[in-house]
């Protein structure tokens, strides 16, 4: 059988995977009917198996001895990638879980295209890591090489934000000079595109592209700000010794509200500094409930309500991180508000990157005619409405917030490897 090409969008939250026949893009469905999967694994010890996407995410929530492990795509670029993570009775490094992963994605394209998948256009954003070129080529090269050894032998990249702006390029009906923004779980893409129904009959976009920048700033930020702001205080976070000389230190507070180093709070060296802390705390009843969390192994839990949370102030006021506790149900209110004023300097932060953009492209704001919209994170009303105020006369457009860079990927390949 012949080998055909296809996408892989592999995010920070979400994945998608897709391909194209005769110049029009699909994407499969992952998980449970969904084109969308949780980009998580989960590493059952009960039967002695792994789960990826909501099934992981199931098992876990409900209490399944086992091990969860998201936010992946973070550590490419970092000292962590060729760590070893215990797995059981086995160390098992951070490339090799990421390339599970693919596979996992691999079989599933394959079995929606009904064909052997040899050839992938991954998607990357602009900057796997700030400031660091180093870095970020070492981080390509790491997800190169996990995918070519799950079996991809022709592998292209293509940037998140001109993914987009393909799969955006199929409704515009002139030509329009495109601010893509990209905001997912862990980057803010952008890129300034002239796109029209003559210019997509290219292969080669590279002169339409005038700039292309990001930052890494997404959705995980936003959950470890709003953790830090109204979680972490209720577990002992900025509260005082008994000699009230300092706070708590901070350290183990940032681990638990950071998705990629929670596991790293489940060693005996770090119990046994959180039990030193509980002594010196002010407060040790706080600090005892940050230890249960942690002995109980519901880190990745407490963040994944906290996400929840997230997830629900963006179309309403106030909600409340509920979690259960050996001797209490500790509820914390939250507000649209609150989540506000903890992610308004971030939010801030991808303002000036947008701004960096037209400067790098020469173009001014009243001369961008689009602004279209897509990733997760745009869901975040803060930052919806801060970028929307940015281009009072562009057209915006919000693009399918989960599936645009997929479909865009899934459009490239074909034109690169079939079309």
């Amino acid at each position: 059988m012949q080998a055909t090409s296809g996408g892989i969008d592999f995010g920070t939250s979400n994945s998608t995977v897709g391909y194209a026949v005769g110049g029009q893009p699909r994407l499969v469905a992952l998980d449970a009917g969904q084109v969308t999967m949780p980009s998580a694994i989960f590493f059952d010890f009960e039967e002695d198996r792994t789960f990826f996407g909501r099934t992981a995410i199931g098992r876990y929530t409900e209490n399944v001895e086992g091990r969860l492990l998201r936010a992946l795509k973070s550590v490419l670029g970092s000292s962590l990638i060729h760590e070893k993570t215990r797995i059981k009775a086995h160390s098992i490094a951070f490339s090799d879980i990421i390339g599970s992963f693919l596979l996992n994605l691999k079989e599933k394209l394959e079995e929606g295209r009904g064909a052997p998948v040899d050839n992938i256009v991954l998607g990357r954003p602009v900057h796997f890591v700030d400031d660091d070129a180093a870095a970020d080529s070492r981080a390509q090269d790491e997800l190169e090489s996990a995918a070519r050894r799950r079996g991809f032998r022709n592998i292209a990249f293509q940037f998140e934000p001109i993914a987009a702006a393909l799969d955006y390029e199929r409704q515009v009906a002139r030509e329009e000079l495109a601010l893509i923004v990209d905001i997912g779980g862990g980057t803010s893409d952008f890129s300034i595109v002239r796109v029209s129904p003559e210019r997509a009959k290219s292969v080669e976009r590279k002169d339409d592209i005038l700039a292309s920048h990001g930052v890494h700033i997404g959705g995980t930020d936003f959950d470890r700000l709003l953790s830090i702001a109204r979680l972490m205080p209720e577990l002992g976070y900025g509260t005082p010794t008994k000699d009230g000389k300092r706070n708590l230190p901070v350290g183990y507070y940032n681990d638990l509200a950071t998705w990629q180093r929670i596991h790293l709070l489940y060693t005996a060296r770090a119990m046994g500094d959180l039990r030193q802390i509980r002594y010196e705390a002010a407060r040790p009843d706080l600090v005892e409930r940050m230890i249960a969390i942690v002995a109980e192994r519901r880190g990745h839990a407490a963040a994944a309500l906290v996400e929840k949370a997230k997830i629900a102030l963006t179309s309403q006021p106030e909600t409340t991180i509920e979690i259960a506790l050996p001797d209490e149900r500790l509820a914390v209110p939250v507000t649209q508000a609150q989540m506000n004023e903890a992610i308004a300097a971030t939010v801030e932060r991808v303002r000036r990157a947008v701004a960096d953009t037209l400067a790098s492209a020469g173009v001014a704001r009243e001369q961008v005619t689009a602004l279209f919209l897509t990733g997760g994170s745009t869901a975040v009303p803060l930052l919806n409405s801060s970028i929307r105020q940015m281009f009072p006369s562009a057209s915006v457009v919000d693009g399918d917030m989960f599936g645009s860079v997929g479909l865009g990927l899934a459009l490239d390949a074909w034109r690169k490897f079939e079309g």
